[in-house]
């Protein structure tokens, strides 16, 4: 069985260091993905729908990597890795700090081995186990290559992320560089820790923001 170790071949990406803030070239890569938007007066965590979409992303991602895994020819092992959140608005500015009238693409990365056939295939495995449900039909594999970034490892509760986020925009006026998040570009949340497990000022969540050359 071959063994395909996304964490270290993408640990510049998950696992940046919180100590410093650091520009990336994002490539082009595989996701299972899945848009909403978040409840008038509510916030991620609160969100029912939220919650639903995440719970069919990881399910069909699980689903993919036991199929892959258990086969008879071919097999692959590989890690499912972490849940992942563009985040922007329609309406006005963003601002991180009001999250009702977010809209959203969750996504987990899928290794290039996932074919779209095997996709479907997964999805199906799903359906015959739990049901069909609304979610698990909007969930679609696709490719998104981000570009030149800003990113760092936020440690602690979301609720202190601006913290980061002006660090962030620090850096980018000392090297010539523009945020992009608005028109152009969404704010990207990698959430390396679990929320129900984690204490507050110890979870870990990588943000990331595409940016251009002034």
């Amino acid at each position: 069985m071959k063994t395909l170790d996304l964490k270290k071949q993408f640990k510049n990406l998950y696992q940046p260091s919180a100590k410093k803030i650091e520009s990336v070239q994002v490539p082009n890569l595989q996701f299972a993905m899945i848009d909403g938007a978040i409840e008038k007066g509510s916030e991620p965590n609160k969100s029912p729908s939220f919650a639903d979409a995440t719970q069919a992303l990881y399910g069909l991602s699980y689903t993919l990597k036991f199929m892959l895994k258990k086969r008879k020819t071919n097999a692959f092992d590989y890690p499912v890795m972490a849940l992942e959140g563009l985040w922007w608005v329609e309406d006005a500015n963003f601002d991180i700090r009001v999250k009702d009238n977010w809209f959203y693409t969750l996504m987990i990365m899928q290794p290039d081995v996932i074919t779209q056939e095997v996709f479907e295939e997964a999805r199906e495995q799903v359906r015959k186990k739990k049901g069909d449900s609304d979610m698990l039909s909007k969930i679609r594999l696709a490719n998104f290559e981000e570009g030149l970034c800003v990113q760092t490892m936020h440690i602690g509760p979301y609720a202190t992320e601006p913290e980061t986020l002006d660090r962030m925009k620090e850096f980018m006026a000392e090297n010539g560089l523009l945020d992009n998040v608005g028109p152009n570009g969404k704010h990207h949340e990698i959430y390396i820790s679990d929320p129900r497990k984690a204490a507050p000022d110890k979870m870990k969540t990588v943000l990331r923001h595409p940016v251009v050359k002034k």
